[in-house]
């Protein structure tokens, strides 16, 4: 279990994309192909407006601030479904946190 806790963040995390991925939208749902790992993604709708909005850092409280204006959605449904989709991102490396770009 000790993996797991690699991939822990937290709202005062700040992460950002990581670079080497090909994005492309297929009928308004944001797809990738990560190039390091040769993966295909779908991201979906809200996936695609995560990614849009992490091109820059960004600290996942900030993150979750802009979507549940932009979903009108509460906070911590938001916060609960947001940090495990990032976490995935994390561990795919598809994200960066911050720390790890210094």
């Amino acid at each position: 279990m000790k993996m797991l806790s690699e991939y822990k963040l937290s709202k005062e995390t700040t992460i950002v994309q990581s670079p080497g991925n090909i994005i492309s939208d297929m009928d308004g749902e944001t797809v990738m192909m990560s190039i390091d790992n040769g993966k295909y993604y779908n991201l979906g709708t809200i996936g695609g407006c995560i990614w849009g909005n992490i091109k820059t850092p960004v600290s996942i409280q900030q993150l979750i601030s802009k979507l549940t204006k932009d979903f009108d959605v509460d906070q911590s449904k938001c916060q609960n479904e947001v940090i495990p989709f990032l976490e995935l991102l994390l561990k795919e490396k598809l994200i960066m946190i911050e720390k790890d770009l210094k």
